[in-house]
C-alpha cells in the first residue's frame, strides 16, 4: 500500500482537502451464526460488469451510483471493468478479477466448510465516488434488499 506522499501531487492535494464523511456511530450488525453456517456474499468497488450489461457511466460527475449484479457462476475473466480511477495500477486486476471479486477463494473456502455457502450472485460498484449521496439514497438499500432477499448472512465488501 503506497504512502500519501508516493501518490501523485493531484491525488496528495485531494486526500488532503476533501471533505471527508465521518460516520458515528459506524452500523454494525453482529453475525448471528457460526460463519460455517453462513451464506456470503460479495461486495466490491472495482467497477466490474458482466458482458451483456451496460459499463458504469465514468461521465458521470461525482461517480457513477449504480450497481451491478454478478452471477456467482460468470467467467470471472469475461467481466467488464469500468472502473475509472487512475490512482491505482489496474494491471493485476486485468491478470485476475479474483483480486477484486474473489468468487473463486469463497468457493474454496465453502468446500473447506470454513463458510456456509457461496451467495447466486454478487454487487459491483463503481469506486472513487465523491458525491457518493445517490449511492447512499439509492443503490445501497438496493443492494441491502438483494441480499437480504436472498438471505446473505456476510456481506464482505472488497474495496479497491
Amino acid at each position: 500500500m503506497a504512502s500519501i506522499d508516493e501518490l501523485p501531487l493531484k491525488y496528495r492535494l485531494f486526500t488532503r482537502t476533501y471533505s471527508w464523511r465521518k460516520i458515528d456511530p459506524v452500523p454494525f450488525t453482529p453475525l448471528r451464526k457460526p460463519l460455517a453456517e453462513s451464506r456470503v456474499g460479495l461486495v466490491t468497488s472495482a467497477g466490474l460488469s458482466m458482458p451483456d450489461d451496460a459499463p458504469f457511466d465514468s461521465s458521470i460527475k461525482g461517480g457513477d451510483w449504480s450497481l451491478r449484479v454478478i452471477a456467482d457462476d460468470a467467467d470471472l475473466g469475461s467481466l467488464f471493468e469500468s472502473q475509472k480511477s487512475d490512482a491505482w495500477d489496474h494491471g493485476a486486476l486485468e491478470s485476475d478479477r479474483n483480486i477484486a471479486l474473489p468468487i473463486d477463494r469463497l468457493h474454496e473456502l465453502a468446500g473447506e466448510r470454513r463458510i456456509g455457502s457461496v451467495n447466486r450472485r454478487h454487487l459491483s460498484f463503481m469506486g472513487s465516488l465523491t458525491a457518493p449521496g445517490r449511492l447512499i439514497q439509492q443503490s445501497a438499500p438496493e443492494a441491502a434488499e438483494l441480499f437480504l432477499a436472498d438471505q446473505v448472512d456476510v456481506a464482505l465488501l472488497v474495496p479497491v
